[in-house]
């Protein structure tokens, strides 16, 4: 029997780079490795085309290949007969097909086929499109310095909100990794029933944790021994020598007796590591130190690899200490890769908070925004949880939706409250998720009162019914793209070199959210998806439903890797 392979799930990246080869006459199926090959100049691959994304341009095409693009290419800028059929007949795995094109203005204008476009898609409920195209292996151990003891387990009430972005980004981070295929573990260890752990539990992460009792003695007591063997520590004779050579106060005998320093500026410039503070010098040893790296040998200790990467979580005020805790780990062994991702300061004008003040400022103005909404229903435990969540929404949304280098500013007065109308963030995100769950369930209760048939085969429907121009910017602009998305995190973990320091564009799953949920608004808004019940408006209202429900799961999706489960009546 023949074995028929199942198509390709349709991406942007592989489309863009099928349309540039065939722009310029190399073979349709080009791998990435191909670039830069051939002894003629010419533009980059993926700077030939781009993809449109505003209703305005989405009307007459979908992807444009400038003029000033062609006439690089071209004498005059005259496409060849060859070529354009070339990029006419388009195929390839995960190519979007290809419906028309033709050159004009502003340059080359493809359009894909839109009908076949929607079936590829939601034929298989959108599955495929919903997780990262290509599952990673590793171990990533997410350390977060702000919940580490300094002696004192951190509480909520010491907790700045420069920290707690950090350890949101630290969540975030997580979820998309494991997505990723990556084992992911987080860094350190929590006393259970601490105060920290139900602020936490509070804002919706699940952080590891131990009996109140738990030590981890042995561990320390190993890192002691391991710096104090380790090539790199300084002795007194040497400190002695270059302090009195140096002109300064000479150190007497037995002064610094039993106090344990370690160059760190050797450690890296030895072992060739890049992106280091070349302040770092020597560093006191101390024991929240011994106990931070304890805190790490542990969490590496069970990752199934040889080589595992931490990526050190840590606010801009707090990098150069965690550059010397990465260095004094190095200094006593530990081989794993060390990446620093890094954020901006929380500034709050005309006020200070701690991030417990901040959580229950925001859960407040939840609450009475609800109560104003919602009036005397705002009550009991299923409205106790819908605020939790709001207010976790609400607190990811403004902390994570900006680039994480980049300082973020919060309008903290107290009246201003939180509003669940308009494109405000985290609630709108959750009030539009709401929406289409709601209707769901008024369509479930059409089919029960036998207004409307079942849902059938996506086989058996004609998707051309999709004309309007919100269902292909919901389809093109976030159903085919989200996938890519949810890949670039592992793709920046993945890549060789670039120093201590690692940049991940944090923000985009909050910003992708934000942005889908106004276009869905406004679709939902403009088109009423539960028509009459009459038969010949039936493949319209079917074509619509599958589109929607997709989309329902891609709320579900992107949420997940924030840790906010949806919202499913408001």
């Amino acid at each position: 029997m023949e074995n028929i392979e199942e198509p390709s799930p349709l991406r942007i990246t592989p489309t863009v780079r099928a349309l540039s080869s065939a722009l310029r006459g190399k073979p349709e199926n080009v791998p990435d490795s191909s670039r830069g090959h051939g002894d003629r100049i010419f533009p980059e691959q993926d700077k030939l085309w781009f993809k449109e994304s505003s209703a305005k341009n989405l009307r007459n095409r979908d992807f444009l290949s400038p003029t000033t693009m062609l006439n690089t290419l071209y004498a005059d800028g005259q496409v060849p007969p060859a070529v354009m059929s070339r990029v006419l007949s388009l195929r390839g795995s995960g190519v979007l097909p290809v419906a028309g094109g033709e050159v004009m203005g502003e340059g080359l204008r493809v359009r894909v086929d839109r009908a076949a476009s929607f079936r590829a898609v939601l034929a298989g409920g959108a599955t495929e499109y919903l997780k990262p195209p290509s599952q990673r292996q590793g171990c990533v151990v997410i350390n977060c310095p702000a919940l580490h003891p300094k002696p004192n387990t951190p509480t909520p009430e010491t907790l700045t909100l420069g920290q707690l972005r950090t350890v949101l980004l630290a969540d975030h981070m997580g979820a998309l990794l494991r997505g990723q295929g990556f084992t992911v573990s987080y860094c350190p260890t929590l006393p259970e029933d601490s105060d920290i752990i139900a602020f936490l539990q509070a804002l919706g992460i699940d952080w590891p944790t131990a009996p109140a009792n738990w030590t981890n003695e042995e561990r320390e007591e190993k890192i002691q021994e391991a710096l104090e063997n380790c090539p790199y520590r300084e002795r007194e004779t040497e400190r002695g020598r270059r302090t009195s050579g140096g002109g300064g106060r000479k150190v007497e005998e037995g002064e610094n007796e039993g106090v344990l320093r370690v160059n760190l500026k050797r450690v890296f410039q030895e072992e060739g590591l890049l992106g280091y503070d070349p302040s770092l010098g020597t560093c006191t040893v101390h024991r929240d130190s011994v106990s931070h790296l304890a805190q790490l040998d542990l969490t590496t200790a069970d990752c199934t690899v040889a080589v595992a990467t931490a990526l050190h979580v840590t606010s801009c005020q707090d990098e150069f200490r965690q550059q010397q805790i990465a260095m004094l780990w190095r200094a006593s062994g530990a081989t794993h890769t060390q990446r620093h991702l890094v954020c901006g300061p929380v500034k709050t004008p005309g006020c200070h908070l701690t991030a417990a003040q901040y959580l229950q400022l925001r859960r407040g103005q939840m609450k009475e925004a609800s109560e104003m909404k919602y009036g005397d229903q705002v009550e009991g435990q299923t409205w106790d949880d819908i605020i939790r969540v709001m207010t976790s929404a609400t607190v990811r949304f403004e902390l994570l939706s900006t680039v994480h280098t980049s300082p973020v500013t919060l309008d903290v007065q107290r009246e201003g409250g939180v509003s669940t109308k308009g494109p405000r963030g985290g609630v709108f995100v959750m009030y539009n998720c709401a929406r289409l769950h709601t209707l769901f369930d008024s369509y479930e209760r059409g089919v029960e009162k036998g207004l409307y048939p079942e849902i059938p085969e996506c086989s058996q429907l004609d998707f051309s019914a999709l004309k309007e121009e919100g269902e292909w910017l919901l389809l093109f602009n976030y159903l085919i793209p989200f996938s890519e998305l949810l890949d670039q995190s592992g793709q920046v973990l993945d890549g060789e070199g670039g120093g201590a320091r690692v940049n991940i564009k944090t923000e985009q799953i909050c910003k992708f959210l934000v942005s889908l949920s106004k276009d869905f608004s406004s679709y939902y808004n403009r088109v009423h998806v539960l028509g009459e019940p009459l038969p010949h408006l039936f493949n319209q209202m079917f074509c619509r439903l599958y589109l929607l429900r997709a989309l329902r799961e891609l709320y579900h999706s992107a949420l997940d890797t924030l840790n906010l489960p949806p919202i499913r009546q408001l």
